[in-house]
């Protein structure tokens, strides 16, 4: 009996081995992967402007990028190529997009152009022969990356970033998702244009190689020109990143959204509007008006959320929300998406707009509203403030026990 007991266990725990890595890795499972690169990097530090260089533009601009993504789509894996700043080698940029089965390949940089400091605007780019030689010349020097590569001629079969002649290669590609790609650089232009106020530069094609070994819909934006002083000092701003990565974000939305609705007939993921209507915000808002004494600027504002946990607060400042849905600007009372609810809130992180529903101190009450609302919102999720401050919901739902249990 006791030799059988231990096959049994035997068996249990192959079978448990076996079984794990399957386990954790459909909890890491995500339904859309986008890869983030960002471009030069290290010893590379992409086009030199007087106050600044490429590299550090890029990266700030890619991981707000990856952070507003995170944040609003939790169906979603945001993969980088760099998150700080190394060198990492073009070929190898693809090839992390490959290995991740991406769905997604945004390229991000800041262009530059010797000799002429007024140039301006953003521009994004997709796989394709260049047809001027201005845009040859963008190829070129995004191509000159592999100049720091010490193996360079073998790595990319003698191909000479610096030659016109290395470029007729170009030519002949059969890009399989060239349509998809031109379709994500238009939506991106369209929000640098409309959300950004940028100086729109269009959608172009060119032989970058980080997009041709990438086996995805792919773009590579070019944020702006760090050779022109205007530019440069706007691209060195939080304003202006955050306006850039915010623009990316709302276009990856809308590209997400239509693929979801193609290939499965609908979608959860909540679009932006395209061109803000200021004045429909200010009659409609959810938010309350501003007091003719308030200060213009929105870091001045209080928001509407903070004087609602104030008075919704339990003695220790905490209050428990439901977050039910975001979006890119205020929502009107009466719009669809809030499915009829009363009484909700928002709060602003990231340059999104979250609305909340349910405020409480008592996280049981909190607990049975999501209950109730569920199905109208299968994704809302429970979140916590402390005197208007959001914090761990994990520390306030701790909390909230240790104080009932007193």
């Amino acid at each position: 009996m006791k030799r059988y007991r231990r096959y049994i266990l035997y068996i249990g725990i192959c079978l448990g081995l076996l079984a794990s890595p399957l386990c954790s890795g459909s909890v890491e499972a995500k339904d859309f992967v986008v890869v983030i690169d960002a471009g030069h990097g290290g010893h590379d530090p992409g086009a030199i402007g007087k106050i600044s260089k490429e590299k550090n533009i890029n990266l700030k601009v890619a991981l707000k990028l990856g952070k507003l993504i995170q944040n609003n789509c939790s169906d979603v894996k945001v993969v980088y190529t760099r998150n700080r700043d190394v060198f990492i080698p073009l070929d190898r940029r693809a090839e992390i997009a490959n290995n991740a089965k991406a769905d997604l390949f945004i390229s991000i940089h800041t262009n530059a152009l010797a000799n002429n400091r007024t140039a301006k605007g953003a521009s994004t780019w997709t796989l394709g022969l260049a047809k001027s030689d201005e845009n040859l010349e963008v190829a070129k020097r995004e191509n000159a990356v592999i100049l720091y590569e010490n193996d360079y001629q073998t790595r990319y079969a003698g191909f000479n970033p610096n030659s016109a002649e290395s470029y007729i290669i170009f030519e002949f590609m059969q890009d399989k998702y060239m349509s998809q790609s031109v379709h994500l650089a238009s939506l991106v232009q369209k929000q640098f244009r409309y959300t950004c106020k940028r100086a729109d530069r269009g959608v172009h094609q060119a032989g970058f190689l980080v997009l041709k070994a990438s086996a995805m819909p792919s773009i590579l934006v070019e944020l702006g020109f760090i050779s022109t002083p205007e530019e440069e000092r706007y691209l060195n701003t939080e304003e202006g990143t955050t306006s850039l990565s915010n623009g990316i974000f709302r276009a990856f939305l809308t590209y997400k959204r239509e693929q979801e609705i193609r290939l499965k007939g609908s979608s959860d993921t909540v679009l932006p509007e395209d061109v803000p209507d200021p004045v429909r915000e200010k009659e409609n808002s959810i938010a309350p008006p501003e007091p003719k004494n308030a200060s213009k600027a929105e870091g001045n504002r209080e928001p509407q959320h903070t004087r609602q946990v104030e008075k919704s607060a339990g003695n220790d400042g905490i209050v428990f929300k439901i977050q039910i849905l975001t979006s890119s600007r205020p929502l009107a009372k009466n719009d669809k998406r809030l499915k009829g609810l009363q009484n909700v809130e928002y709060y602003k992180e990231g340059g999104i707009y979250k609305y909340t529903y349910g405020a409480s101190p008592d996280y049981n009450k909190v607990l049975r509203t999501k209950r109730n609302i569920a199905s109208k919102f299968k994704d809302a999720f429970i979140i916590a403030f402390r005197h208007g401050e959001k914090m761990d919901v994990r520390i306030a739902i701790s909390e909230f026990k240790k104080n009932r249990n007193k």
